[in-house]
């Protein structure tokens, strides 16, 4: 059976919803960030270097990255759903969001994480900062413009794997800002599949509750 070592409030929870989605038993092992770093603590720390979350385990397999993660559950045991043909103009779409998702939109999001807990130290860094969450996050609500997903007009992985910068946005009160953006979130929010994995991840600081 497939096991997901599970950080609470991380991108694990996408992991969990594709899991899902794919209808695959798996094993939840859970982890606490420690209450003041925020980080993972030393038992995750024990399972890989990195310390990070999520961990997939498949037999003698062990990824992190959820990127990696996703793409390989979906290569692995989707038999052909949650991406577009191989070889397709909306296969390299997919391909392009599937990486733009942490490549592009959590840095933003992380550097003002990072940021606004050194105070007045980052004054100077702010306003770039700011600009650049507004560039990529206008980006995306205009792609998102009459269409519910990302490509092909159907749930891919593309819509799992942009579903965590787009939670922090809207979880972070911005989303009023981005209304295309809000209205995505609100979607996979009512997701019987993503509810199901929500009940088995535990809490989690941007789902439904706090969108």
């Amino acid at each position: 059976m497939l096991k997901i070592h599970h950080l609470n409030d991380s991108r694990s929870q996408r992991i969990l919803w594709l899991l899902e989605e794919l209808e695959m038993p798996y094993e939840i092992i859970h982890y606490e960030r420690h209450p003041e770093t925020r980080l993972g603590q030393e038992d995750l720390h024990a399972v890989h270097p990195l310390g990070k979350s999520p961990i997939l385990e498949d037999g003698d397999l062990k990824l992190h990255e959820s990127g990696a993660i996703v793409d390989y559950l979906i290569r692995s045991y989707g038999k052909g759903r949650l991406q577009p043909k191989e070889g397709t103009e909306e296969f390299a779409r997919y391909t392009e969001w599937m990486h733009y998702a942490e490549g592009s939109a959590m840095l933003p999001l992380l550097l003002n994480l990072y940021t606004t807990r050194m105070g007045a130290t980052s004054d100077a860094l702010q306003a770039r900062i700011a600009g650049e969450m507004k560039n990529h996050f206008s980006f995306v609500d205009q792609q998102l413009a009459g269409q519910a997903f990302f490509v092909g007009g159907t749930l891919t992985g593309a819509d799992i794997m942009m579903s965590f910068p787009l939670e922090a946005i809207v979880g972070n009160g911005l989303g009023d800002a981005f209304p295309n953006i809000k209205a995505f979130v609100a979607q996979i929010h009512k997701s019987p599949t993503y509810l199901a994995a929500l009940e088995k991840g535990g809490a989690y600081v941007y789902g439904p509750k706090s969108a």
